[in-house]
């Protein structure tokens, strides 16, 4: 066999995503995700490893943008070819980087005019990543696959999208790639799932596979059960309402968004939380919230039931999906606690820097966070107890209670991920663990082997392997 795997993200990190796969006449991508830690962010601004006019097509895993957020570049510089994924990935990655490229022309155009204000330089070109414009050109090359679908991309190449369980439209892909009578099956785990997660189904098992590439987001420990997490979240709801105060949750514009309509409209419909007005501050979380409502298809059961019973968890008294930028500063002038829901998740862009601009110095103010906050973020440093921190170019002191939430996030934990590789019935070639921080990497890497006797690997950034 002459296959060659080269790690070009999510290689003993957690963002950036990106794998190139060689064979004899086919070269291909599986995803092209943005770098978002704070030390990493310069390997968005180097040219690629590779010509991207020579691929021959590229695979999408799901539409968070540490998987897709560098498509717009690959386009701009050369890449014509298919990118395969399913329908609901190609609609949301289409909002998530409209939005993407306007907060790069924001966000140049920003730090031009302070740095003439501060007669300096960043260390950065102050200039967009990439554009609008160059986020619209990558819409027509996608070539949308359904659940267990096989598209052909090569000679002698297949590659079959299965349900992650992840987010809406969220897959793993399997490859099977054949060469002089042989074949492999190489499985990429993407981002995987949880079980008993509200609106989605459950993650795809395999039971065989030659290669994997499994993510390692929370391979070194556990979190709280989704209820768990449910209750938690009512709860800071409750007591912040009691101090007088808004409930500030920064928030992935995908899932996460709509996952937490999910349990404010349950908690409303049970009386548990007082009726708030709830503000989904994120016009991109909005128009993905529309993509929900147009594959109701991918949807569970208990989902599906509800949308029988006509309670819709995206449409209840006091939901406010707020568009314009005047709306979003209204917020501010609301006297009553609100509940504000607002991306980016880990604080790096949009609108939540602004309102935590107006809140992380209130005492009666929470600050929620209901995700993964990679290292070097913003929602980090918040996570981390700093006295201090730096929104918008000034410093504000930190005096918002300061609560996180584990049990909402969209991956799978250690244990969750373990179960996943032990539905394979034989042993894999070999393992390679990514999508993890270095630590959570290494830990289940040394599960896997220790529980499994497996050849398993935490590959660094631009390592190659070849795959027998």
């Amino acid at each position: 066999m002459n296959i060659k795997l080269t790690f070009l993200g999510a290689a003993q990190n957690v963002t950036g995503s990106q794998y190139l796969i060689e064979t004899n006449n086919t070269k291909f991508l599986v995803d092209c995700g943005l770098y978002q830690e704070r030390e990493l962010t310069g390997r968005n601004w180097k040219p690629f490893l590779f010509p991207p006019e020579r691929l021959d097509a590229a695979l999408l895993t799901h539409a968070h943008l540490d998987h897709c957020g560098l498509l717009p570049r690959l386009v701009r510089e050369g890449f014509k070819q298919a990118i395969y994924c399913t329908g609901a990935t190609s609609e949301i990655t289409r909002i998530m980087l409209l939005d993407s490229g306007k907060i790069h022309e924001e966000d140049a155009d920003f730090k031009r005019r302070r740095h003439q204000r501060e007669s300096r330089k960043g260390p950065y070109p102050e200039v967009p990543l990439y554009t609008r414009d160059d986020a619209e050109a990558v819409y027509p090359l996608f070539s949308p696959v359904k659940y267990g679908q096989t598209a052909q991309i090569g000679d002698g190449v297949e590659a079959t999208f299965y349900d992650a369980g992840h987010v809406l439209g969220s897959s793993m892909i399997k490859l099977k790639i054949e060469q002089n009578g042989e074949a492999r099956i190489i499985i990429f785990s993407g981002d995987i799932g949880r079980r008993n997660k509200p609106i989605l189904n459950d993650p795809t098992f395999f039971d065989e596979a030659d290669y994997v590439i499994v993510e390692s987001t929370y391979g070194d420990r556990l979190l709280e059960r989704p209820e768990d997490a449910a209750n938690q979240l009512a709860e800071a709801i409750n007591t912040t309402t009691k101090r007088g105060g808004n409930v500030v949750i920064p928030s992935f514009a995908l899932e996460r968004s709509q996952e937490l309509l999910y349990y404010l409209s349950k908690f409303r419909l049970e009386g548990s939380i007082p009726h708030l007005k709830v503000f989904v501050d994120s016009p991109m979380a909005v128009e993905v919230t529309g993509v929900f409502e147009r594959h109701p298809e991918l949807f569970d059961e208990e989902m599906k039931k509800l949308l029988r019973q006509q309670k819709s968890p995206f449409d209840f008294p006091g939901l406010n999906l707020v568009g314009t930028v005047d709306e979003s500063k209204a917020i501010n002038h609301i006297d009553d606690s609100v509940i504000i829901i607002a991306g980016s998740g880990m604080c790096t862009g949009g609108r939540i820097k602004h309102h935590l601009v107006n809140n992380i110095s209130r005492e009666e103010s929470t600050i929620l966070l209901v995700g993964y906050q990679a290292d070097g973020t913003l929602g980090r440093q918040i996570v981390n107890g700093v006295k201090k921190v730096r929104i918008l170019g000034q410093y504000y002191p930190v005096k918002a209670q300061i609560a996180q939430i584990n049990g909402f996030s969209a991956h799978a934990d250690r244990d969750g991920l373990i179960r996943w590789l032990s539905s394979l019935r034989k042993p894999p070639r070999r393992v390679f663990v990514t999508h993890g921080e270095i630590g959570a990497s290494q830990n289940l890497a040394g599960l896997v082997k220790s529980s499994h006797g497996w050849e398993t690997i935490v590959p660094p950034y631009q390592e190659q392997v070849f795959l027998d």
